[in-house]
């Protein structure tokens, strides 16, 4: 529950950041432009501290890693609340944001750490759902305390990480793995600079001018210190004695498709952010409406993480994601068929709520719980985040560019949509290589019995 919580935190944050960004535009006077920077500066730092965290609680203990990030998100909201302009404002963002980078990935560590192998599935799908309950719960808490004032939403975060921090110095078990070698910096910061110049150019990338774009020296420049520093990292990594991240860990089959699978996940997901635009101009209805008719999919994400995690102890990981990717393909596909039919929208977004419970709940890291080493438990639940977090970058450029293009911005969004449901079932055929119930749980057994585990 520790640790449901600390997840709950940093969930809630995203949660509520849309019903506050007005009050926050409107006291610091930000048009539209300034304000995405609110949500990008916090998505930037996230995407380039999961390595750092991640890497860190492996070395140095994955109670204290997860608590660390526990106390600097609460400095980060205690920043924010406080912030007297908005440049104090965006370094409490970006505090957050590399907390919470820790925050889930380290959790699911210490799941992987303590909790027996048969009940790993049930607590995955146990914090799987805080994040459907954070999006249903966040935005009603948020319009309670605006009318407070948005700074105590971001206040009310210091007490609750206060509290956690305690709860968790007393519970939390030490599963610290002290390396002996010198940490790996080259490739930490080889790593960080890719992500983060990748990540930029993804953010600024504007879809409504695409030509303009991809000729702005910004994107060029940010693309090209990426494809300079990953050939740095990958140079670092094969010499490194403690690397960051083994790279042979990639020549695991699971591994690679549940990558691909983190990928897929992320496309879909990100799709999610354009659902409201979709819904305003199918039906005609506001946008708080519009937002109303989202409940359906997280109530679906809630209530589909525990139920996968709980038959993924008994069906295994290859099933689940099988179901779940077809979930997405049917649900995808209703949503980009919905113009015609509410109930349509409402169906398919229910389907793909249940979709991204069973895979961004529980059975992707369950695969890479049971396929890594003890040593890297942390850092291969960051590998599933970062390739999530890619995919969600791709998904919002590539979304918004081909409802741009489109003459029509309805039939645009159609068009982006469908060609997400094309990817999917390619995940989806690719994902029949994963291994069966009994193989997996039999790497298990002699990963247990050869000392790995």
């Amino acid at each position: 529950m520790v640790l449901f919580f600390g997840i709950l935190m940093g969930a809630m944050d995203i949660a509520i950041l849309g019903p506050a960004m007005p009050a926050i535009r409107e006291t610091f006077g930000l048009d539209d432009r300034l304000g995405s920077w609110i949500f990008s500066v916090w998505v930037l730092a996230n995407l380039v501290s999961v390595p750092v965290m991640t890497k860190l609680a492996d070395r140095y203990g994955r109670k204290t890693i997860y608590l660390l990030d526990i106390a600097l998100f609460g400095i980060g909201s205690l920043i924010v609340s406080t912030a007297p302009v908005f440049g104090v404002l965006l370094v409490g963002r970006v505090l957050q944001g590399m907390a919470a980078a820790g925050i889930f990935p380290v959790a699911a560590a210490v799941v992987g750490a303590v909790i027996p192998p048969e009940k790993r599935g049930q607590a995955f799908g146990l914090l799987g759902s805080v994040f459907g309950i954070a999006f249903i719960v966040g935005p009603i808490v948020a319009g309670l305390m605006l009318n407070l004032g948005w700074r105590w939403l971001y206040l009310a975060n210091v007490f609750v990480a206060a509290l956690i921090f305690v709860l968790g110095w007393k519970i939390l078990p030490k599963t610290a793995i002290p390396g002996k070698s010198r940490l790996d910096l080259i490739g930490l910061f080889s790593l960080g600079g890719a992500l983060l110049s990748l990540a930029y150019a993804l953010s600024v990338f504007d879809t409504a001018d695409v030509t303009a774009s991809l000729t702005s020296w910004r994107i060029i420049s940010a693309l090209a210190l990426s494809a300079v520093l990953f050939p740095v990292f990958i140079a670092a990594e094969r010499k490194a004695k403690d690397p960051v991240l083994r790279l042979d860990i990639f020549r695991n089959r699971q591994v690679a498709l549940a990558s691909v699978n983190a990928i897929g996940a992320g496309i879909n997901e990100a799709a999610f952010i354009f659902f409201p635009t979709l819904i305003v101009m199918a039906y005609g209805v506001s946008t708080s409406q519009a937002a109303y008719m989202l409940l359906p999919m997280m109530f679906a994400v809630a209530i589909g993480s525990p139920i996968a995690g709980r038959l993924l102890d008994k069906v295994g990981s290859k099933m689940i994601v099988l179901v779940c990717n077809t979930l997405l393909v049917l649900g995808m596909f209703g949503v980009a068929t919905s113009p015609a039919s509410p109930a349509v929208f409402y169906l398919g977004s229910a389907l793909i709520g249940l979709g991204m419970a069973g895979l961004l709940g529980s059975s992707l890291s369950y695969i890479l719980i049971h396929e890594a080493r003890s040593s890297e438990l942390a850092i291969s639940q960051g590998l599933i985040t970062l390739n999530i977090s890619i995919g969600q970058l791709l998904s919002a450029a590539a979304v918004g560019a081909i409802a741009a293009s489109a003459q029509d911005p309805l039939s645009g969004y159609r068009n982006a949509f469908l060609a997400i449901v094309v990817l999917t079932i390619g995940v989806t055929a690719i994902s029949f290589l994963l291994k069966n119930k009994e193989d997996e749980h039999e790497a298990m057994k002699e990963k247990e019995a050869s000392g790995l585990s």
